[in-house]
């Protein structure tokens, strides 16, 4: 079958640019005992690709040049010779950045779309909802009555973490880079308070004001300025579960380095990275409490889907320009 795929044409040397991407045409092979053959229905474009595309070593492989960018899809089977999955079932995995992509059925699961709309299996229902949901309650530890600071809190973990925080009785304060995603975090979402980042005079202070009683849990997902501000305004023992780096992505030297470690010893703080795989053997449960919250209506999700194909490198530049409010996604094709 003929099929389109986007390729790793160059490594980007600072913020990613088009020419970084190549269109290539190939062919599907021929499927062999326990694969499967998809077709690609939603892409998820997800900061984290970034750091795949420098040639350094990471808790994943580097993308190889001139070979295809894979990430996390909805896709539905056209063919299978896998026992697990049959023609014409939906599923969520890592495919390709292409129209059709063969798997061998690992990491591969069905999506009911009689549970929720097949996209969540890439948002609040999938990697963004766990990573929201293992960084904040395993390392934040919300307490009632505490304040949570979560940055990039208009992406699909960000606002998550705001919603999970406040069911569990916080006061949560989000930052991000627009006046329209603040109005969505506090009159949509539940959120207490919102800081522009872009246009507030003094981070610092703006972070002051919004959190007068201190900052006990903050959930990075950007770095950079923003985390030192936030730094700067820590309560005793707060917590500070590091889920991103998106400001320093693109940075073509490194950064300074870590210039704020005195605030976490003035207040025995805790600072401690994670990757979402971490918790795999815990998935079940959080599906169970993501699916139940969602139901309820006490965790909402976004999404911002571009339409088209030829978008996905588009829409994955999106991301470091602050296009989306929520979980940024490419429709593909519609369900056969």
């Amino acid at each position: 079958m003929k099929n389109q795929e986007y390729v790793l044409a160059s490594r980007p040397q600072g913020m990613p640019m088009p020419e970084n991407f190549r269109l290539a045409e190939s062919e599907t092979s021929a499927l062999e005992d326990g694969e499967l053959l998809v077709r690609t229905l939603y892409v998820s474009v997800d900061p984290y690709m970034r750091g795949r595309m420098n040639d350094a070593k990471s808790y994943v492989p580097p993308f190889q040049l001139n070979q295809p960018i894979s990430g996390g899809a909805v896709g539905q089977v056209v063919e299978s010779r896998n026992p697990s999955f049959a023609a014409g079932d939906l599923v969520s995995g890592t495919f390709n950045w292409a129209r059709y992509t063969v798997s061998n059925g690992r990491g591969v699961h069905k999506v009911d779309p009689n549970l929720a709309p097949i996209t969540t299996s890439l948002g609040v229902l999938g990697m963004p909802g766990l990573t929201a949901y293992f960084g904040l309650l395993d390392i934040g530890k919300p307490q009632p009555g505490e304040t949570v600071v979560v940055s990039g809190a208009a992406g699909a973990v960000g606002m998550a973490v705001g919603q999970i925080a406040k069911i569990h009785g916080c006061r949560v304060v989000g930052i991000a880079g627009s006046d329209e995603k603040l109005r969505v975090l506090t009159e949509e979402l539940g959120f207490d308070a919102g800081i522009n980042y872009k246009t507030a005079p003094s981070l610092r202070r703006a972070v002051r004001e919004a959190c007068p009683d201190g900052v006990d849990v903050y959930f990075d997902n950007v770095g950079g300025d923003v985390t030192d501000a936030v730094m700067a305004n820590l309560n005793d023992n707060a917590r500070i579960p590091l889920c991103g780096q998106i400001a320093l992505y693109n940075m073509d030297k490194p950064d300074v380095g870590p210039r704020n470690f005195s605030y976490l010893v003035i207040h025995r703080g805790l600072v401690k990275g994670f990757i979402v795989s971490d918790y795999a053997k815990s998935f079940s449960e959080a599906f169970a409490q993501l699916g139940a919250w969602t139901r309820e209506g006490k965790l909402q999700y976004r999404e911002t889907i571009v339409e088209g194909f030829e978008n996905i490198p588009d829409a994955f530049l999106g991301l470091f320009r602050g296009d989306n409010i929520g979980k940024q996604l490419v429709k593909v094709a519609d369900i056969n």
